[in-house]
């Protein structure tokens, strides 16, 4: 094969490589959200949140998760985060809440949502994150694994790191109703099969070891409950006697069958509305 075959060659294989991937611009905004096909981090301007004041009963984890953010955001070491619990009592709005009150002081901190679905592209996102002077809180929702699943191995790559390490620059915040991101009756079944019982699962269960910090989640109180809604109440400006507004709120939770900081929000929800209020 001679000189100018080859080249013909290589011409052919340039184009039919996709064009290399520009540097994000991680400048026009503090929050983005990851995206494939093409990879890419798309600006929010405007993210969903709440003060930090209004989220009542997770005062310790909220300390911590705190603490833990503006030491990252100031270049120190920090740990990753595992928020578990109780459904609907704050843990995803105690992330956004926590970035948007560290920003005040820290604006080089950014936050990135990455969908579940999206974790075997992981690795990609972190190229893209490494070596960038901004400070970034990965943050994946509602984060859990089946037993089919195998999406929990790319997850390593942020907690882990591999060879490469994972970026100074870079922590992972997530989210799940369980402990070890597995069901509990799956984690028994497996282990009362298996030939080796300890081997099993140990590679899914000890993933949410490796988180540094792992924050609980509980059902909160009647008295919580009510705070919640008083504390939405005086921050929106609805006015509403403490009678009216507990008998209305406790109606309303014994309709939703359950009691959390999501039903709290809920209900002040159908509140402000009917007041005339409207949320900003």
């Amino acid at each position: 094969m001679n000189e100018e075959t080859l080249l013909r060659i290589a011409d052919a294989l340039d184009r039919l490589a996709p064009a290399p991937i520009p540097a994000p611009d991680l400048s026009v905004a503090s929050a983005y959200v990851w995206q494939t096909n093409p990879d890419q981090l798309v600006p929010v301007d405007k993210v969903s949140r709440v003060d930090l004041d209004l989220l009542i009963g997770v005062d310790r984890s909220r300390d911590t998760l705190l603490a833990n953010t503006i030491q990252f955001a100031k270049g120190m070491p920090a740990n990753n985060a595992l928020l578990w619990g109780a459904r609907g009592m704050g843990k995803s709005s105690l992330v956004k809440a926590i970035h948007g009150a560290v920003i005040k002081d820290h604006p080089d901190l950014r936050i990135v949502e990455v969908q579940r679905e999206d974790m075997e592209s992981i690795g990609r996102c972190l190229d893209m994150l490494r070596g960038q002077p901004q400070r970034f809180l990965m943050f994946c929702d509602d984060l859990s694994f089946s037993h089919d699943d195998a999406h929990y191995k790319s997850l390593k790559a942020v907690l882990d790191g591999g060879i490469a390490g994972r970026p100074e620059n870079v922590v992972l915040y997530a989210t799940s109703n369980r402990r070890h991101l597995m069901p509990r009756d799956m984690i028994e079944n497996e282990r009362s099969t298996a030939i080796t019982p300890g081997e099993a699962v140990e590679e899914k269960v000890s993933l949410s070891d490796r988180f540094g910090l792992w924050l609980g989640f509980h059902p909160c109180d009647q008295d919580q409950y009510l705070s919640m809604i008083r504390g939405y109440c005086d921050a929106h400006g609805v006015a509403i006697d403490d009678d009216t507004l507990r008998a209305e709120a406790i109606e309303w939770q014994a309709t939703r069958g359950s009691r959390s900081g999501r039903v709290a929000w809920q209900y002040f929800v159908d509140l402000a509305g009917r007041k005339g209020v409207t949320l900003t």
